[in-house]
This record gives C-alpha cells, structure tokens and sequence, in this order.
C-alpha cells in the first residue's frame, strides 16, 4: 500500500516529496527504505519508532535496522530520529524532516570491529557469550570505577536519591533482571522499588508516587512496548534512565539518562550475557545509594571468577541427557532463586521448547503441585542457607510424588549429592553466578534436540513491535 501511495503521488510530485507526503499519511511504527527504478544509484529512507541507522564508509553509504549490521561496510554511523527522511547516494547523503526541511548529520565512529561479531572457537553465539560472562562483569567494574571512586554521573545518583519510589520497566529477561534490582536496591537503600512489564505499563498505568523515577532496562534500546512507556514519561515529565547494551539506540538517546552495559555485541537471540551486565550495573546503582558496606567492586570480582572457575569444569550435557527428556520441566528457588529460576525457565523454553515455568517454592502447595506426574524434572536452585532446608523440604514433596529433581546450590547450601555446586559469592550477588548453570541446560538441551540454538522459532533479537 504505501508503495502505491508513492508511486501515485510520484505522478505529480517529485519522488521526494511524493514519499514525505505518503508518510504524513501514516499511522504506527515504520522503518522504510524506498528505491526508484528511475534512479537506481539513490536510497530512500525514513523511520518512526522503529530503529534505522545510516553508515558511511570508503565505499559508499549503507542504511540498517541495527549498528552491527554496518561492520565491515562503513566506519561512522548517524541514527535517524523519528519522522527524518534521508536520501542517499554513494558520493553523500541529504537529511530533510517530514516538511522537507534540510537537517544536519552528526556522524559517530562506529567502535566495533569484525572480531566483536564473529563466533571464533565456538559453534555458537549463545556458547560464546556465555563464556564471555565473566570478562564482560570485569569490563562493568573497569567503566564504573577508577580505583575505588564509581565512575556513574553524580546528577543520576542525586536523581534516583531525590525520587519517592523507583519504577523499573522492562520486558522478558530484562524483567527478570528488574526483580532482582529491585531486591539489591531495596535491600541496600531501603528505596522503595515496583517492577513492572512494559507491554502492561504502557496501557495500564499504575497509581504513581508523587515523585517517580524510572529506570527502564533493556538489551536492544529498541524495545517498542518500553518506547511506549518512555513516551508516556517524557509527556508527564518524568525523569528516566534507560540502561542498555547499545548507546546508539532510541531508548538511550530519549531518555532523560543513560548507562551502558558493556556486554559487547550479544548476538543469539537468548540473551545470556546482558542478563549478567544488567544485574552487574543494577548492583552498581544500589551500592552507590547505600552505606557502602561491602566492597562491590571486590565482591562483582569474585563473582565473575566463580563463573569462571564453574565454566571451566562444567558438566551440564550430562544432566541434560539424564533429566531432560520430557516435555515439561519446572525450576523452583525462593529469594533471590526465585526471580532467577524465572529467568531459567524462559531460557529453557524459548530454545529447547521445553514447556517450562519458575515457581516460587513455597507456592508449590498451592495448585502447581497437581502437575507434577512420574518423571516430572524439577530443578531446586538454592543459594540462601537461611531458606535452603525450606527448598529442599518443598523438593522432596515433589519427589515424593514421582518427580525427577536435581539441586544447583551454592556451597554456603551443599549437601551430599547436589548435583551442580558453584564457589561462594556475596548473598546479594548469587544470581550473576546461580544463572550460569541454567543458560548452559537451555543450551545443551537445544543442541540434544538439533534446534537451531541462537536463532529460535517464531522470535527476533529486538522486539520492536508491540
């Protein structure tokens, strides 16, 4: 249709005008690239909420939904703003609004390289980003601090400080690393903190404090169901956050602040390694408003070598072969393990299939039990020795009706038989390492099942439609 729509008003118009007058027509979200049989040799381009990006290099200009897609083609990159239009030729590139309106350029360099995109010694994304965890906790703590002093702008702290309550907005395993910020800033500051699912805060809002602070979390920064909410911030004249792993992205530049994860490209579509970066730069954030009490710094160290030491003697593909032959599995955890066996479980089944669900653990009892059937797998993740009797109580209830379970526990919780134990960390920190397991069963039971691990059905890295 809106080729059409183009191409009549071409009979008239110039093709430029004909396209801004075809766009003024539309409703929704579009990112548009328009060629003319007439002129070959020229791109046309324009966008509205989704991402669109233009690069130049020695050999010409090329336009792309997304930065990493410009490796290789160009060395600097502009990102478009809504309802621009450029058009495009190998020698240069014109930028207009919707009025037809020359607008400047502000190219950036683009900072990645070849070796950032690539698989090396992996036949995986998803395995070489998981491996990737630790030195991208290493790189948080290298870009947030120098020496003991933390490097994040003294107007978001004094911001997030003058707030009455936070609201953290996020989506899939964003959300899941929202929870547990919630629990590492509440826990540290005593700010109060909701967290809430983007798709339901755009169109449902909640009753707000007298003065929010939002703090919206995402991989891509193109999420539309978030810009949807970003947008109802910006109208209220709310103050935000956005922390995200691409600083050129819609939800950094619009919001009010921004912080960077650090991750590095994240590739497979399940994300592995931004969970770990969103979790790292959250605790950054809750340490900087509270007492400083423990050494976060230290403490983010040894969480990243404990990842390590694990990934170094793992045997996961064992468990998998033993446990996960059903079509169902649950994970259960309470805290902390809790919010992390949510996480777990959307691994598992966003790559394996496996229809699997998180479960508080002490929620058993009251209905989700009634699932459970001879050689049901059920996974105990505990990592709090005050609840750890607690957990292992609730697993031998489904055991007892002929589930098949296997522990990941932290040693602080081990007893004889855990089947996956992992080196101790601070309390409020044993998500960054309880994960780590989990992403490897959701791979190993991909790749059992001969699933295509880093691009699975009917999903896309970025979400951005709503």
């Amino acid at each position: 249709m809106i080729a059409q729509l183009i191409e009549t008003f071409s009979q008239t118009l110039s093709v430029e005008i004909a396209i801004t007058t075809t766009l003024k027509l539309l409703h929704g979200s579009y990112a548009l690239l328009v060629l003319d049989s007439n002129d070959p040799e020229k791109i046309y381009a324009a966008k509205y909420k989704s991402p669109l990006i233009v690069g130049q290099g020695t050999d010409g200009i090329t336009v792309a939904s997304d930065l990493m897609a410009l490796i290789g083609y160009s060395t600097d990159y502009h990102a478009l703003d809504d309802k621009t239009f450029l058009v495009a030729r190998k020698e240069g590139i014109r930028l207009f609004d919707l009025n037809n309106e020359s607008l400047d350029l502000h190219f950036k360099p683009i900072e990645l390289d070849d070796q950032d995109t690539t698989k090396g010694e992996y036949a995986h994304y998803m395995m070489k980003e998981i491996h990737e965890q630790p030195s991208v906790l290493r790189r948080i703590v290298t870009n947030y601090y120098e020496k003991e002093k933390s490097l994040i702008k003294p107007e978001i702290l004094e911001s997030i400080k003058s707030s009455d309550r936070l609201y953290i907005l996020a989506a899939g395993t964003s959300m899941h690393a929202g929870l547990i910020g919630k629990q590492l800033i509440e826990k540290m500051t005593s700010i109060p903190v909701e967290v809430h699912i983007a798709s339901e805060f755009a169109y449902q809002k909640p009753l707000l404090s007298k003065n929010p602070m939002f703090i919206l979390v995402t991989q891509s920064g193109e999420t539309a169901d978030l810009r949807a909410c970003l947008v109802l911030i910006n109208e209220h004249h709310y103050k935000s956050l956005t922390i995200t792993n691409v600083p050129t992205s819609t939800l950094a530049r619009e919001a009010t602040y921004f912080l960077e994860l650090y991750a590095g490209p994240e590739i497979a579509v399940a994300s592995t390694k931004a969970y770990v970066a969103q979790v790292g730069v959250l605790a950054i954030i809750a340490h900087e408003l509270s007492n400083k009490s423990i050494d976060l710094k230290k403490e983010l160290s040894i969480a990243a070598t404990s990842i390590e030491h694990f990934l170094e003697s793992e045997d996961i593909l064992t468990l998998v072969r033993e446990y996960l032959t059903r079509r169902n599995c649950f994970f259960i955890g309470r805290g902390l393990d809790y919010h992390v066996s949510l996480e777990a479980a959307l691994k598992l089944k966003e790559i394996s299939y496996i229809q699997t669900e998180g479960f508080a653990a002490g929620e058993l009892k009251h209905g989700t039990i009634a699932l459970i059937e001879e050689g049901t797998p059920v996974i105990a993740l505990i990592s709090d020795p005050l609840i750890n009797n607690n957990t292992r109580s609730n697993l031998k209830e489904v055991q007892a009706r002929g589930a098949k379970t296997f522990r990941i526990v932290m040693e602080s919780c081990k007893q004889e038989g855990d089947e996956v134990i992992l080196e101790n960390v601070h309390p409020l920190l044993t998500p960054l390492v309880m994960v780590v397991p989990t992403q490897l069963l959701a791979y190993y039971a991909a790749l059992e099942r001969s699933y295509d691990i880093d691009k699975p059905r009917n999903l896309a890295k970025s979400v951005t439609v709503e």
